[in-house]
């Protein structure tokens, strides 16, 4: 985290250069037992990769809308922090149809096909695995991005203070979700680095993204983010709590 940080892609940049073995994100799925941990360097090479793919295979750009019909996930944070990178807006469970690119999970191809510009899918299978068979219409994220480079640099500067982020229906700027994550993160148990946060919250509203996500990323600390929460019990959930050195939780 740095003072002169005004996007989420600042953000990442900076911790990166501050500790890029550290872990950012640590992903369960208790639905089917995944857990994935992605240090700072491993997270930032997704983003990267997918920004790449974003700008270049896709076409998008500065100002270009991309619905994300993802549930939370660590790709789907990889996805926010892409689209951050290019300067396209994230629009989180946004309408396909008023999208330039589109990029759905398994379940929500139907409504996704509704995009009449680029159409990505995601399996959200364990280690980023791919369709069995690729759903009609779309590219499959965990064919493309693998290739994509490793390094990215945006066509044009990306405008903190144009259109970054759409959440239930609310529209943020680059500046203000790195201003309002940082606000948020006293209160969230979030006191610098090292702060650990828990989120069983989804990423449909402002709360569970800055829970999720752009809290730990605007004060250095890093998330533990859970789907399918509900199917752990309080004895299980107070391990995980214990041996992934949780500082706060949010349910």
């Amino acid at each position: 985290m740095n003072a002169t940080d005004r996007t989420p892609a600042d953000l990442l940049r900076s911790a990166l250069a501050a500790d890029p073995g550290r872990p950012l994100v640590t992903f369960y799925d208790d639905a089917t037992g995944e857990r994935v941990e992605l240090s700072v360097a491993t997270f930032a090479n997704w983003v990267a990769k997918t920004a790449n793919l974003l700008q270049g295979d896709l076409g998008a750009g500065p100002g270009d809308r991309v619905a994300l019909l993802l549930p939370a996930h660590w790709q789907t944070a990889v996805w926010l922090l892409a689209c951050s990178s290019v300067g396209t807006v994230a629009d989180m469970a946004g309408d396909a149809a008023a999208a330039d690119v589109v990029v759905s999970g398994p379940d929500a191809l139907d409504a996704a096909r509704a995009c009449g510009g680029e159409r990505v899918a995601l399996a959200l299978r364990p280690l980023g695995g791919r369709f069995p068979q690729v759903p009609e219409g779309f590219v499959d994220y965990a064919v493309e991005v693998p290739g994509q480079g490793d390094r990215f640099v945006p066509f044009s500067p990306v405008d903190p203070e144009e259109a970054a982020l759409i959440v239930a229906g609310r529209e943020f700027t680059g500046a203000e979700v790195v201003e309002r994550a940082r606000r948020d993160a006293e209160g969230l148990g979030l006191t610098g680095p090292g702060s650990r946060i828990l989120s069983g919250d989804g990423f449909e509203t402002w709360e569970g993204l800055s829970a999720g996500l752009y809290g730990a990323l605007a004060t250095g600390g890093s998330v533990v983010l859970c789907r399918n929460l509900g199917e752990v019990g309080e004895e299980a959930l107070a391990r995980r709590i214990e041996s992934e050195r949780v500082t706060a939780v949010v349910r």
